[in-house]
């Protein structure tokens, strides 16, 4: 299969790259201001201390444009080049809520900002995780991706489906027993977590909407997370949907290659 299958994302990932650029140039400019205001005042404690303040801003200010350009760099190029556990850790910590911050200030809404980070977070994670084993990958679904009506519920064992094809699942189990890779069904965060504890994957692959995504990400750090968006014709958290091949195409570049 090939990669053109994550190609939507593109748009996304952009839009994370731009505000977070963005917000670059708004912490150098606040770093050039935390040394320019009191610039005065330190001169009066010692005559080099401006000098050396103004130092200590110029390597913050080199930090985060480098950090932004590795960022990039990660993201065009799906290659691990230097710190990407650590850019992660920066990304999701840090940068997000500035990001969000940033995006509002421009009328941006939070769920694309979050469908951006979404992408970016991939990014990073796939260039980082190459060559898991298919034991070591856990495939996290939400509940409502089983029709509201099945009276086979699938939680906690995915392999009760019949098989009869209304729902996404079928396509699921399929992925699952093609690659040997474990597939659970959660009905929340607190029961996603216990699975994640007791299975205690190297990497999850976790299928929800913006929200759940985004906290998922942040609470799993530093296990990576890959995060697949829900479609969801008839609203949130009622029978729901999801691209199977986005699930198919994600899990081929992080798989050993036979």
């Amino acid at each position: 299969m090939t990669a053109h299958n994550l190609q939507p994302e593109a748009p996304r990932k952009r839009l994370f790259i731009s505000l977070m650029g963005l917000t670059c140039l708004l912490l150098v400019a606040l770093i050039f201001l935390a040394w320019w205001v009191p610039n005065q005042g330190l001169a009066n404690i010692h005559p080099d201390l401006p000098n050396i303040v103004g130092i200590a801003m110029a390597i913050l200010s080199g930090l985060a444009i480098l950090g932004t350009v590795l960022l990039v760099l990660t993201t065009a190029m799906n290659r691990d080049f230097f710190f990407t556990r650590l850019l992660r850790l920066v990304v999701i910590k840090f940068l997000l809520p500035m990001i969000e911050l940033v995006g509002r200030l421009l009328g941006i809404s939070k769920d694309s900002i979050r469908q951006s980070f979404i992408a970016m977070n991939n990014s990073l994670v796939i260039s980082q995780c190459h060559s898991i084993s298919p034991d070591r990958i856990l495939v996290l679904l939400p509940h409502c991706i089983q029709l509201f009506d099945c009276a086979i519920k699938v939680t906690g064992d995915i392999n009760k489906c019949v098989l009869c094809g209304r729902c996404d699942i079928k396509g699921l189990v399929d992925i699952g027993r093609r690659y040997g890779i474990d597939i659970s069904v959660a009905t929340g965060g607190t029961l996603a977590r216990k699975v994640i504890v007791e299975k205690r994957p190297k990497l999850v692959l976790a299928v929800a909407c913006e929200r759940d995504l985004t906290s998922g990400i942040k609470d799993c750090y530093p296990l990576p997370v890959i995060g697949i968006l829900n479609e969801r014709p008839f609203g949130p958290c009622f029978n729901t949907r999801v691209d199977v091949e986005k699930i198919d195409e994600a899990l081929s570049r992080i798989l050993p290659r036979t």
